[in-house]
């Protein structure tokens, strides 16, 4: 028998800003009801900023316009044998879609503040929702075309 392969879940997240706002996601999660941001693994095929748009639209009923990478994240979870390799985008809202059922596990979507998000982190899904929004509050952009799909 061959050992097991190694590999982190790659995920996105979309950090959604609005009138100093961000859209987050109250979720469903073993430890309980949880905030982050609007997020989700890379399906087979799929490009990152595609799969932004996509767990955008699914978790909160909002269409988005990814503008700018925020960063990579790597965290390993603990208690879990399990990575989580994280793109963040700076994301621009576009339009809500009315009448569309957010995801399985979705409570709602909620535009907070800086502050309450950070007043929150005890409930937050990750570390890495709080430290995000810190990245995209100090300016960290990389330009979309750092990150190359090819089919």
């Amino acid at each position: 028998m061959s050992p097991a392969i190694w590999k982190p879940n790659v995920t996105v997240a979309a950090l959604i800003e609005r009138d100093g706002r961000f859209l987050l996601v109250e979720e469903e999660t073993d430890e309980g009801l949880r905030f982050n941001q609007p997020a989700g693994h890379l399906d087979e095929g799929e490009s990152l900023v595609a799969a932004c748009m996509r767990e955008a639209l699914e978790e909160t009923s909002w269409h988005v316009r990814p503008t700018a990478l925020v960063g990579v994240y790597q965290w390993p979870r603990p208690q879990r044998d399990i990575t989580y390799l994280r793109f963040a985008f700076a994301c621009e809202p576009v339009a809500e879609q009315d009448g569309l059922a957010l995801d399985a596990g979705i409570v709602r979507a909620v535009w907070l503040a800086p502050e309450e998000i950070k007043a929150g982190r005890d409930r937050h899904r990750s570390p890495l929702v709080w430290q995000c929004v810190q990245d995209y509050l100090s300016g960290r952009r990389f330009p979309l075309d750092l990150i190359r799909h090819h089919d």
